[in-house]
């Protein structure tokens, strides 16, 4: 399925430019609207990611969300520094479809998967960033991509499969924010490797063919941000061309 994404700060549905707060572009203050359009034109999921809160836990857009969650009738899964299990408790009761964790499953798997047994494997999403390096190692990145962490991709997903694990959100990062096609490789490999899980495609998505080179690959969603709002195409035609192939 396609999954249509926005960034929000403070309110404002934003893009950053390789993670970068210094290089953020602004697309307004009205993510409600747009949220409604992209379920009107038949999106069956939506994502969020909260900036401000993924700077500042405690500035976190819990109103915001509330509303936007309660102004559609599709799931809205949200991440952005999720560090704590109240956070997840407050996204889930904020109406949250589903919380996705990045950094802290990978700095403290032990925490988290204590929140995969208190809110169950469908509650969760596991976003994994990943730097591909000469030798095709998948290295999980953390801290808004600042940071190399000493784990593979392979080895995070194996954490979590003993808790049910079932989505993993994977960025492959060199093309996060670039609309230069997505890493159709690494995607058929996750995918015939944990055929028990549901990958979600992120990162790079600049036209219609990035999305039909996905096609076949094993994943199950493909989020898609910035060519949506630079107008490259529309969420009609993104679910059509997924689904035509």
């Amino acid at each position: 399925m396609i999954i249509p994404a926005l960034d929000l700060i403070e309110g404002s549905v934003v893009r950053l430019h390789q993670g970068d707060y210094g290089q953020q572009r602004d697309y307004g203050s009205s993510p409600l609207p747009r949220l409604q359009d992209y379920q009107a034109q038949g999106a069956q999921v939506l994502h969020l990611v909260d900036l401000t809160g993924a700077k500042d836990p405690a500035a976190r857009q819990i109103p915001l969300l509330k509303q936007l969650v309660a102004g559609v009738s599709v799931p809205v899964q949200v991440g952005g520094g999720i560090r704590t299990e109240q956070d997840v408790e407050a996204l889930l009761e904020a109406g949250v479809s589903r919380v996705v964790v990045g950094s802290t499953a990978i700095k403290n798997p032990e925490r988290v998967q204590q929140w995969f047994t208190r809110f169950g494997a469908d509650a969760l999403v596991l976003a994994l960033d990943v730097r591909i390096d000469e030798a095709g190692n998948k290295h999980v990145a953390v801290s808004g991509w600042q940071e190399n962490s000493d784990s593979t991709l392979e080895q995070a997903v194996e954490k979590f499969l003993p808790f049910g694990l079932k989505h993993v959100l994977c960025t492959d990062i060199s093309r996060d924010g670039t609309l230069a096609g997505s890493n159709v490789e690494l995607y058929r490999e996750v995918c015939q490797r944990f055929p028990q899980v549901a990958f979600q495609a992120s990162g790079g998505i600049g036209n219609l063919d990035d999305i039909a080179a996905l096609r076949g690959s094993g994943v199950k969603g493909v989020i898609v941000g910035r060519a949506l709002l630079d107008g490259k195409f529309n969420v009609t035609e993104a679910i059509s061309c997924w689904q035509n192939g």
